[in-house]
C-alpha cells in the first residue's frame, strides 16, 4: 500500500481532464469518473491512488505529506505559497491573472491605489514590483462590482474569456501572470519514491504535451 502514488486531484470540470491525462498516461482507474459521492479511488495494478479534493486543498494535503502527488493552478500556488515541488506544467486550465478597470480608468499616482481581489498575495507582489502602493480589499466573490460602486479603483482576478467583465463594464489592462494547471510533489515523497513519481512525471508531461499538439490541430 506505501509504494502507490497518492494522488490528489481538483474536484471539478478541470480535475475530470487532468484525470484523462493520467488516465492516458497509463495510471488509470475507472471508478474515478462513476458518478456518486465517493472521494477515495485506487488500482494496484496502476500502483496509484486517487481522491478528490477542493482545488485549493490540493496544496496542504500534498505539503502535508497525505498526498505524494496533486494538481493545482498556478494561482493556488502563487498564493498559498506551499512548501511543494513544481514538476511540470499541464497546460490545462489555461487562463491569466489580470488587473481590470472601467474603461477609461487613469491611476492617480498621488494616493494609493485601490486594489479589490481574492489573492491578496499576488496583488501585493505585483504591484510591490512596480514600487506601487496599493489599498487591499480582499473580497471572495463577485469582485467586478467593487469598481462599480466605488469599493475599489481595479480588480485583480482571473481572466478566461474576458465576458463577465465585459458584462459589468470592465476592461483587462495588465496581465499579472499566465495561470495553468502544475503537477507538484511533496519533498519528502519525491525523495522517497522518486523513481515511481518521475516516471509518472514524464510519462503524465508527454500526455500533456501530445494533447496540447492535438488541441492546435
Amino acid at each position: 500500500m506505501n509504494d502507490m502514488i497518492n494522488v490528489a486531484l481538483p474536484k471539478g470540470r478541470l480535475g475530470e481532464k487532468v484525470y484523462s491525462l493520467f488516465e492516458s498516461a497509463g495510471y488509470d482507474c475507472p471508478a474515478v469518473m462513476d458518478p456518486g459521492r465517493r472521494l477515495l479511488f485506487e488500482n494496484e495494478e496502476a500502483g496509484v491512488r486517487y481522491f478528490w479534493v477542493k482545488p485549493s486543498d490540493v496544496p496542504i494535503y500534498v505539503e502535508r505529506g497525505v498526498a505524494d502527488v496533486g494538481v493545482a493552478g498556478k494561482d493556488v500556488l502563487l498564493e498559498s505559497r506551499p512548501d511543494v515541488y513544481e514538476l511540470c506544467d499541464l497546460m490545462l486550465g489555461k487562463c491569466r491573472m489580470a488587473v481590470a478597470a472601467k474603461e477609461g480608468f487613469v491611476d492617480d499616482t498621488s494616493r494609493p491605489l485601490r486594489v479589490a481581489t481574492k489573492f491578496p498575495v499576488i496583488a501585493r507582489e505585483y504591484y510591490a514590483s512596480r514600487s506601487r502602493e496599493i489599498d487591499i480589499i480582499k473580497l471572495n466573490g463577485s469582485i467586478e462590482i467593487a469598481p462599480l460602486l466605488g469599493l475599489s479603483d481595479v480588480i485583480v482576478d482571473i481572466v478566461e474569456t474576458g465576458k463577465t467583465l465585459a458584462e459589468n463594464g470592465l476592461v483587462p489592462f495588465e496581465t499579472v501572470v499566465g495561470i495553468s494547471a502544475r503537477l507538484i510533489s511533496n519533498k519528502v515523497s519525491y525523495k522517497f519514491k522518486s523513481a515511481a513519481i518521475r516516471e509518472m512525471e514524464e510519462k503524465v508531461r508527454r500526455a500533456a504535451e501530445k494533447k496540447a499538439e492535438e488541441t492546435k490541430k
